[in-house]
């Protein structure tokens, strides 16, 4: 693997986990927010949309799902070495 590749590589995961992620943490506010319903600016009241509720909470636990796995993947080794496991054997 040349270092262009490497540094390619590194980019790509970078915009998905460094944009992406808290891109898609705001889809789930948003959906969460719409979805709880309320009072608008012009006074008008709008009701709650379990549906959208609901697929906020999803958007949520999916994004804290993929912070827990890369904690355990950057700290595989040591809980390897302390523990004697593989936290997650299903990444390389």
């Amino acid at each position: 693997m040349t270092y262009v590749e490497a540094i390619l590589k590194v980019l790509v995961v970078g915009l998905i986990l460094g944009a992406g992620l808290p891109a898609v943490f705001g889809v789930g506010l948003v959906a969460f927010s719409r979805g709880a319903g309320g009072a608008e600016a012009d006074g008008t009241i709008d009701a709650p949309n379990p549906a959208l509720k609901a697929l906020g909470l999803l958007i949520f636990a999916a994004v804290a799902l993929v912070i827990v796995i890369a904690i355990l993947y950057i700290t595989k080794n040591t809980i390897i070495h302390h523990f004697g496991f593989n936290p997650v054997p299903f990444l390389p």
